[in-house]
C-alpha cells in the first residue's frame, strides 16, 4: 500500500505536484483505464470555497475523474464514499474529519492494504495513523501549542485512528508551530512517535518512506534522556 501525507499549504499547483506519483499509482491500480479518484471532505456549514480548492488539488496533479463526497461537520461518512480507485482526504477541522470516518474505518484501512493509493491532506494525513493525535493545545493544562492550532480543543487528544500508518502525524508544522506538540505528546507517553510535516510537503510512505516538497519533516521520538528531534528534507 501507499500512503501520502500532506502537511497542508494554499497553493493549488504547488500541493497539486506533490500529488502526481499519488495520481500515477491511482492509474497503476485502476488497471489500464482512467482511475476514479475519491475526495472526501467535511466541511463546515457557511463553506463555499473548499470543494473547488481541494478539486482543483487533484485535477492539478493530472486526475481527470474527480467524485468529491462533501459532508458537513457531524455527518459520517458511507461504504459508498470510498468506492474508488484511490481516495484523497482533505484538510479542515481534524476531530470533525476523525468523527466522519469512524463508521468506515475498518473499510479503509482494508482498502488501502489492499493496494489503494491515499492521499491525506493536513486533516486528512492527521487521522491516518494507528493512533492519531487529533488537536489540543495544552498538555495538563499547560500551554505547549498556540491556541490557534488547538482545532477547538483545549487538553492534547489522541484517539484510534484510521491505522494506516504506525506514527502519528501533526502538520502545518513549522507554520503553525506544531512540532512543540508532537515533541509534548511523546515525552508525555501519550504516542509513541511521530512526524510533523511543513506546508507545501509531503511524505510518502510506501515500504520505506520518501520525502518531496519545499519543507521538511520533523521526526519526533524517544531519547534516553529526553525527546530526539531530527529533520529531513527533500
Amino acid at each position: 500500500m501507499s500512503v501520502h501525507l500532506l502537511g497542508g499549504g494554499r497553493d493549488v499547483a504547488r500541493c497539486g505536484a506533490l500529488l502526481q506519483t499519488f495520481v500515477a499509482e491511482a492509474r497503476e491500480h485502476a488497471a489500464g483505464r482512467e482511475p476514479v479518484i475519491a475526495v472526501l471532505l467535511v466541511l463546515e456549514a457557511d463553506d463555499e470555497s473548499s470543494v473547488a480548492r481541494f478539486r482543483g488539488v487533484v485535477e492539478a496533479a493530472g486526475a481527470t475523474d474527480v467524485r468529491v463526497a462533501a459532508i458537513v461537520e457531524g455527518e459520517t461518512f458511507t461504504p459508498e464514499a470510498i468506492e474508488a480507485d484511490a481516495m484523497f482526504v482533505g484538510g479542515g477541522l481534524t476531530p470533525a474529519y476523525h468523527e466522519a470516518f469512524v463508521p468506515i474505518r475498518d473499510a479503509v484501512r482494508s482498502r488501502v492494504e489492499g493496494g489503494m493509493p491515499y492521499a491525506g491532506f493536513s486533516a486528512g494525513a492527521a487521522i491516518a495513523p494507528e493512533r492519531a493525535l487529533v488537536g489540543g493545545y495544552l498538555l495538563w493544562g499547560v500551554e505547549v501549542a498556540s491556541e490557534d492550532a488547538g482545532e477547538e480543543l483545549d487538553e492534547l487528544e489522541v484517539r484510534d485512528g484510521l491505522g494506516l500508518v504506525p506514527f502519528a502525524v501533526d502538520v502545518h508544522a513549522a507554520q503553525w508551530g506544531t512540532v512543540s506538540r508532537l515533541v509534548a505528546a511523546v515525552d508525555a507517553g501519550l504516542i509513541a512517535e511521530g512526524v510533523a510535516i511543513d506546508e507545501h510537503t509531503a511524505l510518502i510512505v510506501s515500504g520505506d518512506t520518501a520525502v518531496h516538497g519545499s519543507g521538511h519533516v520533523w521526526n519526533v521520538g524517544p531519547a534516553a534522556s529526553g525527546v530526539r528531534v531530527s529533520l529531513r528534507s527533500a
